[in-house]
């Protein structure tokens, strides 16, 4: 046989025999596989019966576990049952005694209800009999001895009750007056700066009687000059050395005064340096103003003021009211009601700032026909102010209602600043007229014999008539007297009352 062949043969000998071992192989591991799966078959079949009969075992377990607790709590439950039946047995027992107890009382009840009706029928007649005797001898029927001693009670009532009013305003004095001097007194200590006393006239000096000529110039064309530019009145008359500026307007005034003042100095007085010298004075005094109100504020430690309102605070520098400085006043104001806030722990600081803004109305630059604390408010709302302040403004005269404390507290620290001595100047005609007006509202009244104003309109001695007022009843003519006063005069700080009643007997020995 040719070798090739061999060549041929044997590869495909080893490739048959090669799938012959490989099926022989599979045939074995199919086997293999068969037994093994065949164990694990029987394994999980012990398995599956261990695990059936554990759980049998477990739920007989359970079952009997219940059936125990079932057993344990119906047992308890009949107990439980037992003591509730003998409970209610309890209580019906003790239902039917007080049933019996019941009937027994209604019946008790009833015998006496019957016994009262009878003794209430012969005290009924024994009280007519009583009534008809005793109206036979207090010749009084029964409506008039009601109606006396009602008119008694009356009066005993009317006595006690002014007593326990009196005894109430002795305690609320001892306490409410006591605190309320602290507070007043130590704000008013510490506040204490000087007062100025400016008026609507300024007088300027001269160094001869020869500058009057040079002020009025040729035709009087200077000082037409000066009062036109400046809004001034400029009185020229036979007082030595001496030129009398008057107007209204405080700061016109002070520009004129000043520019007047310089002009003299320089001896150039003609129009056209009149006119330069105005615009300079007036641009200085504008600066001042400002100064003046962004001081005041810096001295207080408010900020956050608007321009307009810094400008409008330091025009009361140069505003008078009665004597006394507007911007100084609205300054000690400002202190007082902050104290007074501080002690009754109100807003601090809007209390301050409504007070140094209350008077701003009185340098208001308009010519509006409105009261200056309205004029103030309306300027406050523009300037962008808090709605509590403008209130406050608007109500320091009672003009319109205050809405919260702070606005109170405003209005009793301008009453300190301006009530308190020396703040204020006061013309004698109307000093006069004020003191005439207490006594005339006092001598109104019934009752009253003559009244004396005192202590500059402080306090009012009143002299009452002991026969048409008893002592019961001076008391509330003094509080009658003090609200017709309150209604119909306007006065710093108060009035002292003081109610004389005496009784006076004149007889002779001879």
């Amino acid at each position: 046989m040719p070798q090739w062949i061999w060549y041929i043969i044997l590869p495909v000998v080893g490739i048959v025999l090669g799938w012959i071992i490989r099926w022989l192989y599979a045939r074995f591991q199919l086997s293999a596989s068969e037994q093994k799966a065949e164990r694990v078959k029987q394994d999980a079949i012990r398995e599956a019966e261990a695990q059936k009969k554990e759980i049998l075992l477990n739920a007989k377990d359970e079952l009997i576990r219940e059936r125990n607790q079932q057993e344990r709590e119906n047992r308890e439950r009949r107990a439980e049952v037992q003591r509730y039946e003998a409970r209610i047995s309890k209580k019906e027992e003790l239902l039917d005694q007080r049933a019996a107890e019941y009937e027994k009382n209604e019946k008790e009840f009833a015998e006496k209800q019957t016994v009262m009706a009878k003794r209430e029928e012969a005290l009924s007649k024994k009280e007519e009999l009583y009534r008809q005797e005793l109206e036979r001898i207090s010749g009084l029927s029964a409506q008039e001895a009601k109606d006396l001693i009602i008119k008694n009670l009356e009066n005993e009532a009317r006595h006690d009750a002014q007593g326990l009013i009196n005894k109430i305003e002795q305690e609320a004095q001892l306490t409410a007056e006591k605190k309320a001097k602290d507070i007043l007194i130590t704000t008013i200590q510490r506040i204490a700066p000087e007062t100025t006393s400016d008026i609507t006239v300024t007088t300027v000096s001269l160094p001869s009687d020869e500058m009057k000529g040079r002020i009025i110039g040729r035709e009087g064309r200077n000082i037409r000059t000066l009062e036109t530019l400046t809004g001034v009145d400029i009185i020229i008359d036979d007082t030595p050395e001496a030129v009398v500026i008057s107007c209204f307007d405080p700061v016109r005034k002070e520009i004129a005064k000043e520019s007047l003042e310089r002009l003299i100095s320089d001896g150039r007085i003609h129009p056209a340096r009149i006119e330069e010298i105005v615009q300079k004075v007036t641009h200085e005094v504008q600066n001042k103003i400002y100064e003046e109100g962004e001081k005041a504020l810096f001295d207080l430690g408010i900020h956050n003021m608007s321009t307009d309102g810094i400008r409008a605070l330091g025009r009361l520098y140069f505003r008078t009211s009665y004597g006394q400085n507007v911007l100084t006043h609205s300054k000690e104001v400002a202190m007082a009601a902050s104290m007074l806030a501080a002690e009754i722990g109100a807003d601090r600081e809007l209390a301050k700032r409504a007070a140094i803004l209350h008077d701003i109305g009185k340098g208001a630059e308009s010519d509006s026909d409105q009261n200056h604390a309205e004029v103030g408010a309306e300027m406050a709302r523009k300037m962008g102010e808090d709605a509590k302040v403008i209130n406050a403004i608007g109500a320091h005269h009672n003009d319109i209602e205050a809405t919260s404390i702070e606005a109170v507290i405003v209005q009793i620290a301008d009453a300190i600043s301006a009530a308190r001595p020396g703040a204020r100047r006061e013309t004698i005609d109307n000093y006069v007229k004020r003191l005439e007006n207490l006594e005339a509202i006092a001598e109104s009244f019934n009752g009253v014999e003559k009244a004396y104003a005192i202590q500059a309109g402080r306090e009012l001695r009143i002299l009452v008539n002991n026969e048409k007022i008893p002592d019961n009843d001076v008391k509330d003519l003094a509080r009658n007297i003090a609200k017709q006063i309150e209604t119909d005069l306007r006065y710093p700080g108060r009035i002292r009352l003081t109610m004389i009643r005496e009784t006076r007997i004149v007889e002779y020995a001879r």
